[in-house]
């Protein structure tokens, strides 16, 4: 199988372009709606507020009757429907959110009048007509779009659909992903392990992180090192929106996973990325299943989810924001890399200082220093490493996504 590499951009390019959005919707309840994407726009069905209402406690009054004493009429709570009914010197007393009656037009709070005993309360000499009042529709008016198409919903956004009632909800359907790991010394974690063996952390590492991104995916199991069989696997996997592999896809001799995917119908859109550490990588479409297929070794097989993989995925699912949230930062210690390749060097980023994990002395096959981490640095592949006091663009391993691409190379 000749092996198509390609650059870091072009492989970015090419993965948002191939990776079509799900058309596929279905109507859920505001009760499970978290974590989902709107599949069409959501328009304001009542207006924000629905009536003019008091920003404080105080007295409702004409404008025009500044520097009076006025003798007070009603008293006015929230959830009371006030008919107008003042009479010259009248005024109400009025709390906080309650609806402000129609013959009044200001509202002067209770600590900023001259005076207020018994029944009557004098007013300030100034009252800018409409003080205090929250006028119906100013925060959003009825036939506006509250949310868009793509947006992700939160817990706030929740609460803006429960403001305005609306209780169901057209969202794109869940992708169905499957999380496959290859390699006959693989054992699963509750299995027993010789010196020879190791265990399969990759699967749970994917599957945890599209869980924190609120995707849910299947773990299918370990394929062996046979390209009949994995062949033949690969046969039963194309219902799912989404293949991920972890490893089988470098020079090796037995690394049958390409193959299979390739007697499949496989449309690979490049073999290879020129990037360290990860450069065995994998994307393209089986018919209508995309397939990502991540180098073997922990570290990098997390680290190409983070960079490549999540991006994509989020772009699949329907969200209109899919691209890296980039970071400005200063570097707090020199360190070495590469030229000829783009880089990628886990750090922590805190306080505006990133610090690249053990001074960026780590090998592609180690796990913990992911786990140290919550950032990574892309250098260009001109760059020879980093010094003390450099400005750095870095991503956050949690970090939220953007509906607009920034160059993180400029």
């Amino acid at each position: 199988m000749a092996k198509n590499y390609v650059n870091f951009n072009e492989a970015v390019s090419q993965a948002f372009q191939y990776a079509r959005k799900t058309s596929l919707t279905e109507i859920v309840g505001i009760d499970h709606a978290l974590g989902r994407v709107f599949s069409q726009d959501i328009l304001c069905q009542k207006n924000l507020p629905s009536f003019n209402n008091s920003a404080m406690d105080g007295f409702a009054v004409k404008a025009a009757d500044a520097g009076k004493t006025l003798t007070i009429q009603e008293i006015v709570y929230a959830g009371d429907v006030q008919a107008s009914t003042l009479k010259e010197g009248e005024c109400y007393k009025i709390m906080t959110g309650a609806q402000v009656p129609g013959d009044a037009d200001s509202v002067v709070p209770v600590e900023n009048v001259v005076s207020f005993e018994n029944n009557e309360v004098t007013l300030p000499d100034d009252i800018p007509q409409g003080y205090a009042v929250r006028l119906k529709g100013e925060e959003v008016k009825e036939g506006a779009v509250l949310f868009h198409k793509g947006e992700e919903i939160t817990s706030r956004t929740i609460a803006v659909l429960a403001s305005q009632g609306i209780i169901n909800l057209e969202v794109f359907k869940k992708l169905s992903i499957a999380v496959v790991s290859t390699g006959s010394e693989l054992k699963e974690p509750w299995e027993n392990t010789s010196e020879d063996e190791i265990y399969n952390c990759n699967s749970y590492a994917i599957i945890s992180t599209l869980q924190s991104k609120g995707f849910e995916a299947s773990y299918i199991k370990v394929i062996p090192d046979n390209l009949e069989e994995t062949t033949a696997f690969v046969s039963s996997l194309k219902s799912y929106d989404i293949i991920i592999t972890s490893g089988g896809i470098s020079m090796g001799d037995a690394d049958f996973v390409g193959r299979a995917f390739e007697a499949n119908g496989l449309i690979s859109l490049f073999d290879g990325v020129n990037i360290k550490p990860g450069r065995p990588l994998m994307l393209g479409r089986m018919d209508e299943t995309f397939v990502i297929c991540l180098p073997g070794n922990p570290l990098t097989t997390l680290m190409s989810l983070y960079l490549f993989a999540m991006p994509v995925i989020r772009k699949i699912q329907g969200h209109t924001a899919y691209y890296h949230n980039i970071e400005c930062a200063k570097n707090s210690m020199d360190f070495k890399t590469k030229a000829g390749r783009v880089n990628v060097v886990l750090g922590t980023l805190q306080s505006g200082i990133f610090t690249a994990t053990r001074g960026n002395r780590y090998g592609s096959g180690m796990i913990t220093v992911v786990e140290e981490s919550n950032a990574m640095l892309i250098t260009s592949s001109k760059s020879v490493g980093c010094q003390e006091g450099d400005e750095v663009k870095v991503i956050r391993l949690d970090g939220i996504y953007l509906n607009e691409e920034t160059d993180i190379f400029n």
